[in-house]
């Protein structure tokens, strides 16, 4: 915010991470198809999609792609920290070309204190750069979102915040609604939280329904109108609709630019409000066009 008649300015952080779609650790043609996918971030699974039997053998699998697809966002959603497979995880995966590492089921801020200091002692066992790699925990319980804030506090690691929303749903006992209106009040706790502590939007649950693009545009417009910076994906063809909705139209790209513009001339003669088109324009309407600017990485 600029109270000092200063030009509103778009920060160089980059675009929004629309994208965020998982791929099977242990299924070789997917994680051979995922380096030719249009999606912003790959998250390869060694959860919820691989079972016992095959842990072992997908973490070898996503230790080697990610060493060869360097280039690209690669995270790797690891087994918690009360399973036997989360620091074997960790030992296999965490090697140059990770960007990240999505943590499940995190539910207070030691769950990150953990993960921060075996990242840090990896990172100089692989002389990989001190923090580079990432954090996104999972909030998926009642205790998660209770603990929001501690845990996107917790590190300077912490990237954005995700939601589990089936797992939420089971924790609480909540009856699914059609229109996700029983989800409106967690969802926007973690939008508040993420703003308070400064880190990125977090992401949007997954639409299991991956043949339902009717009902994925119905979730997806509703993350956006949120407060979320995307959506995570379990299915390629969720790729385009997610980022056509998370992507601002042209025409909002150009009434953004022409907002910024004109409210920058605007302060350079004192004036702190002003008409644009018939509406008022002040500081909080000029952020909101500042912000859509920088989420599509456009320069002004």
């Amino acid at each position: 915010m600029n109270f000092n008649n200063e030009c509103i300015k778009v920060e160089r952080r980059g675009p929004m991470i629309k994208t965020w779609l998982f791929i099977p650790g242990n299924n070789e043609k997917h994680l051979q198809k995922a380096r030719i996918l249009d999606v912003n971030a790959l998250i390869f699974d060694l959860e919820d999609a691989v079972s016992v039997s095959e842990k072992e053998t997908a973490r070898l699998k996503v230790s080697k792609i990610i060493q060869e697809t360097k280039e690209n966002l690669n995270y790797i959603r690891i087994n918690d920290r009360t399973t036997p497979f989360f620091l074997d995880d960790l030992y296999e995966c965490v090697r140059d070309g990770l960007t990240g590492i999505v943590l499940p089921k995190v539910n207070t801020k030691e769950d990150i204190v953990i993960i921060d200091y075996l990242l840090e002692v990896l990172e100089r066992k692989y002389q990989i750069n001190n923090h580079k790699v990432s954090i996104i925990p999972i909030i998926e319980s009642a205790s998660g979102l209770y603990h929001a804030y501690e845990i996107a506090t917790a590190s300077t690691r912490i990237q954005c915040l995700a939601f589990g929303a089936e797992d939420y749903k089971l924790d609480l006992n909540i009856s699914p609604d059609h229109h996700g209106t029983e989800l409106l009040y967690s969802k926007s706790k973690l939008v508040e939280v993420s703003s308070a502590a400064g880190i990125e939007p977090p992401i949007d649950s997954v639409f299991t329904d991956f043949q339902d693009e009717e009902g994925l545009v119905e979730d997806a417009r509703m993350g956006k109108r949120l407060g979320f910076q995307g959506k995570l994906l379990i299915h390629p063809n969720q790729i385009d609709r997610t980022n056509q909705i998370y992507s601002p139209t042209p025409e909002e790209i150009e009434e953004a630019k022409k907002i910024v513009q004109q409210y920058n001339e605007s302060l350079d003669k004192g004036e702190a409000a002003i008409q644009i088109d018939g509406k008022m324009v002040d500081i909080p309407v000029a952020e909101r066009a500042r912000k859509l600017l920088l989420y599509a990485d456009i320069q002004v």
